[in-house]
């Protein structure tokens, strides 16, 4: 990392895959906003967790968690004002928020299309606009898409959230031509099969016919997700924009 002292903001940043980014993030020496929709005690959890990766790296950081929907304007104008308060940058932003409400999409219901498309796809774009500017001002900015790869292939029961993903994607590619003068960077990451809480309430006769899929024979880990992030997220990365990075253990091949 440069001099400067970095600033990530990360939605759904409480537990899963956006907890082991911020971890991750923490032990390089971010300070960190922490955005969760309601569980405080998780996102204290990852408070700690954070505090004791960034210690054991000899780096002091500042953490902070605010609670807000992502999927309103105001709440996603409150997790950058705050940032902003505490730190005076948003150096990076992952849009990591995410829902599912699975069904066929005969018996899908209107609500249910538009409660993840509301969350996955539309909060990132409203958390997208909140940031540009001051990233804007600051010549400087890592914006970071949690797509997945049913958002590049599609999958049965999920139209909702695999439109969700799609349109992140769109989104990635859209912002990244649009922010690249002002050496501000934008890419997805399309995980494949994670082991989350939202992959472990799967049956297991779904688990292992997901499997079966991957050329690895095996689930990733929220850590793979977050060693990509690491680098979409740091200096290495400048010249790498408008990508969607699979991290799916051969899956999407």
């Amino acid at each position: 990392m440069s001099e400067t002292k970095r600033c990530a903001l990360i939605t759904g940043g409480s537990r899963g895959i956006g907890r082991a980014i911020a971890v991750s993030m923490a032990g390089e020496g971010y300070d960190l906003v922490i955005g969760y929709a309601g569980n405080s005690a998780k996102a204290d959890e990852t408070r700690e967790l954070c505090f004791n990766a960034a210690s054991t790296n000899g780096k002091e950081i500042r953490v902070i968690s605010v609670q807000a929907d992502v999927a309103t304007q105001e709440g996603a104008k409150a997790l950058v004002e705050a940032a902003m308060n505490e730190f005076g940058r948003i150096d990076v932003l992952v849009n990591n928020a995410g829902i599912t409400r699975d069904g066929l999409l005969m018996r899908m219901s209107t609500e249910d299309f538009d409660d993840v498309i509301a969350t996955n796809l539309k909060g990132a774009f409203l958390m997208t606009r909140e940031v540009a500017r001051p990233m804007m001002k600051q010549r400087y900015g890592r914006i970071i898409n949690l797509s997945s790869i049913v958002g590049l292939h599609g999958n049965a029961g999920q139209v909702n959230y695999s439109a969700s993903k799609a349109g992140l994607i769109g989104l990635t590619k859209s912002t990244a031509k649009e922010l690249a003068s002002r050496n501000i960077t934008c890419n997805a990451i399309a995980p494949g099969f994670i082991g989350t809480d939202m992959t472990k309430e799967m049956t297991d006769a779904a688990k292992e016919a997901t499997l079966a899929t991957i050329p690895m024979k095996k689930a990733g880990e929220p850590s793979d997700i977050a060693n990509a992030a690491l680098f979409l997220a740091s200096e290495k990365s400048s010249y790498i924009t408008g990508q969607v990075l699979g991290v799916d253990g051969g899956m999407g091949c």
